[in-house]
């Protein structure tokens, strides 16, 4: 199997008897990470969603994202353009509520968010992933709900432990919310469960507590890192009925050219960085040969498996959505595989490649 594979075309999110499209779309941008975007220019996005998808679009959101502002941003556009509830798949990361501003900024990642006039504190158990639940379905306007539901960052929860018996509650903690979203989900709120992670051993760790209906990969599928360990895993939970989203495909934006690489800023100190970025120097020097933008190469690696039934893009600029979704059908030269193999940017023992 390559990438000669058609990648435009939707396919069924493992067994939850969803139908996704190639590219699920990110919605941080619009709580107002980083900068705030016009009102205008939020909506444009809203519309490029319906406009380039063959099939019923998928969303990715979060309470966390500017305090819930996305959600309030995204219902109130969906409602503008008319779109009907059935014709939008919602995917919401539960796990942070939205509380009073009392500070000057919030207090939830400081610096990330901007012109925000809420704040947000992280709820993970079975009686307050329920409460995010609720206020996530009131933010989005009532009308419109998620059909997808997930726990927001476990691994970053599991990470903040402050010995073993703070983790082993922490997990449990965990466990006690997934219940509570499955349990949704047999009522029939919702239709899939499942988890999104930038750790994968966390995903693989509650994997043996929590049966779950998709999964999403974060900085842990891309061209610069895709060990074997993760292939096989992958490879496993596909077999079994898992759907498997892959997101982050750039490495925090390092692998088109950014200063930070999985979230953090690159440091001409460290041994490590230099070797990191000497590792993107032949990499460019690949593509440059061959004619080819690094960003549509690691767009097209993120399809290489073909148990991968979509990836999460995050882009800011209305114009992007379409640049991708051409993308999708564009076929890049085998010869240039061969070559990023040849040359160990791509690990020889990945086999959906040439």
């Amino acid at each position: 199997m390559n990438l000669i594979q058609q990648t435009g075309t939707a396919k069924p999110l493992g067994k939850t008897g969803l139908t996704v499209p190639p590219i699920i779309y990110g919605t941080s941008f619009m709580g107002n990470l980083y900068h705030e975007l016009p009102a205008e220019t939020k909506l444009e996005i809203m519309k490029k969603w319906f406009d380039v998808s063959e099939s019923v679009p998928m969303i990715d959101t979060a309470g966390k994202y500017g305090a819930g502002l996305a959600l309030e941003v995204i219902g109130k556009g969906l409602k503008e353009l008319g779109i009907d509830k059935d014709n939008i798949i919602i995917s919401n990361k539960l796990g942070w509520y939205r509380i009073p501003l009392t500070t000057n900024e919030p207090t939830f990642e400081p610096g990330a968010w901007v012109n925000l006039k809420y704040d947000a504190v992280q709820r993970i158990s079975y009686s307050e992933i329920l409460e995010c639940w609720e206020q996530g379905c009131e933010l989005l306007g009532g009308y419109y709900k998620p059909q997808v539901v997930s726990v927001h960052d476990p691994d970053e929860y599991l990470f903040a432990a402050t010995d073993p018996a703070d983790r082993a509650k922490r997990l449990n903690n965990i466990i006690g919310a997934y219940k509570a979203l499955f349990e949704l989900k047999a009522k029939g709120e919702v239709k899939a469960v499942g988890i999104g992670a930038k750790d994968w051993l966390t995903i693989k760790e509650l994997y043996e507590y929590v049966p779950f209906d998709w999964v999403m990969f974060a900085n842990k599928l891309t061209i610069y890192h895709h060990p074997p360990e993760i292939i096989k895993f992958i490879e496993k939970i596909h077999d079994e009925g898992v759907g498997i989203i892959d997101s982050a495909i750039f490495n925090g934006g390092f692998l088109t050219g950014g200063d930070f690489f999985d979230y953090r800023k690159i440091d001409m100190q460290s041994a490590a960085d230099r070797k990191l970025l000497a590792w993107r120097e032949k990499f460019y020097a690949i593509c440059e040969d061959f004619n080819i933008l690094p960003g549509d190469a690691c767009l097209k690696f993120a399809f290489a498996m073909p148990q991968i039934s979509a990836i999460a893009l995050n882009p800011s600029k209305p114009s992007r959505i379409n640049r991708n979704v051409d993308l999708l059908r564009t076929k890049l030269p085998e010869e240039f595989w061969i070559e990023l193999k040849r040359q160990r940017i791509i690990h020889k023992e990945f086999n959906y490649l040439p």
